[in-house]
């Protein structure tokens, strides 16, 4: 098998890892003597649904929505899709439904939540006092503004009239469990896709203090809305939480693979953040002393890593996290022939982009290659362009699932 042949199946094992089929089963709860009500969100969501349903052997209704494009065949759990990452008119209008049914949810019920990466965006109700077009408007900064997914989260849910707790809140005295595929490092439930279902109490300051960092201006009007939306009351019914895919559980997947073709394997972390360009070049370092000196690892060998970098946007090109990291790595790689790596989104979309990521192998520069000037394509953010005129974009559609970053350089 070639480099790009053992990267591809990497990657392959990670995302079947991160699938939500068959993992139900083994955490189901009991059946309720009244209503079982799913509702969630999520780049996953529509998959988890269908998952679900396979592995429920009662009745159930209940609306989830996902990404245009991210949608999954079911019988009994309607699927809506919105947008991503700007939320828009279609996530506000199901958002209000699914808030609706866990309002209308009885003490005999039983409230299923589906939540994964994505829901932040697309459950976009915003609290009493803030429109959807400050939300929008603020979200569209942030993308830009290169904080971290956490920070995002934290400026979401002082916003949001659902996230942070309030569908839990919403559902009482129902009971709730929360199934959650996290894309978030740390897999806190609260943090997964703003924590609907996740009572947290909010400190307005601190989003206050979030937007000043990034120099994100609101009026004053939305100020108080967003600090009466912080208080947030405590009490909260019984809520049991499943964690059924997390970035390492994808992370270990691969590196069973990389063992069984003989490749050595180290893993850097399931949490990595930090401006990818940056994260790049102290990955480079890491691959440069395996290469030089076989430490920390022995080569041939694999360093796997993932969690959710950042990109400070400055140019005016196109690309995603993963892609501008790659294109960084081999800058920083280019004198190294026994080299090669691949960065994709397992959701299969990086960033805005129709890709998943990108590859490169340095044993097999091309002419093409060395005539472009990769520095300039950098510089203007615009790594998905370098790829796509070398024929090294992924293209993988939509996975229906989501556990951040997928990371592998290989080292010969």
């Amino acid at each position: 098998m070639d480099n790009v042949g053992i990267l591809r199946s990497l990657y392959d094992a990670a995302l079947t890892a991160a699938f939500p089929d068959g993992k139900f089963a083994s955490c189901l709860p009991a059946p309720p003597k009244g209503r079982t009500i799913v509702l969630g969100a999520g780049k996953a969501s529509a998959r988890m649904a269908q998952a679900f349903e396979a592995a429920w052997p009662y009745p159930c209704e209940g609306l989830v929505v996902t990404r245009y494009g991210h949608a999954a065949a079911t019988q009994q759990i309607e699927i809506v899709e919105a947008a991503h990452p700007v939320p828009d008119k279609a996530g506000f209008d199901a958002a209000e439904r699914i808030l609706e049914r866990a309002s209308n949810a009885g003490p005999d019920d039983l409230v299923i939540c589906l939540i994964s990466g994505g829901a932040s965006a697309l459950l976009s109700l915003p609290a009493a006092g803030i429109s959807l077009a400050d939300k929008q408007s603020v979200t569209k900064v942030l993308l830009r503004s290169g904080a971290p997914i956490h920070e995002m989260n934290q400026v979401r849910k002082s916003l949001s009239r659902i996230k942070g707790g309030r569908l839990a809140l919403a559902a009482a005295p129902a009971r709730v469990v929360t199934y959650v595929i996290s894309d978030v490092p740390g897999d806190d439930p609260a943090s997964i896709g703003s924590g609907p279902s996740m009572l947290e109490q909010q400190n307005a300051d601190k989003v206050f203090s979030i937007l000043e960092r990034y120099k994100i201006e609101i009026s004053t009007s939305m100020k108080d809305a967003i600090a009466e939306n912080c208080r947030l009351p405590y009490q909260l019914t019984e809520n049991d939480v499943c964690v059924l895919a997390t970035p390492m559980m994808a992370l270990k997947a691969a590196e069973l693979r990389a063992q069984e073709l003989g490749l050595g394997t180290l893993i850097l972390g399931d949490a990595i953040e930090g401006e990818a360009r940056e994260v790049a070049k102290a990955f480079a370092g890491i691959a440069r002393s395996v290469s030089d000196h076989n430490v920390p690892a022995t080569k041939p060998c694999v360093l796997l890593s993932g969690g959710e970098t950042t990109v400070t946007v400055r140019g005016n090109g196109r690309g995603g996290r993963n892609t501008e990291f790659l294109l960084a790595l081999q800058l920083a790689l280019s004198d190294l022939p026994n080299v090669a790596a691949l960065a994709c989104d397992t959701d299969g979309i990086d960033g805005v982009e129709d890709n998943a990521g990108a590859w490169f192998d340095n044993g097999g520069l091309s002419p093409a290659t060395l005539a472009l000037d990769a520095p300039s394509f950098l510089a203007d953010n615009d790594a998905y362009s370098y790829f796509s005129k070398l024929g090294q974009l992924i293209m993988t559609g939509p996975t229906l699932t989501n556990v951040n970053d997928f990371r592998a350089i290989l080292i010969r």
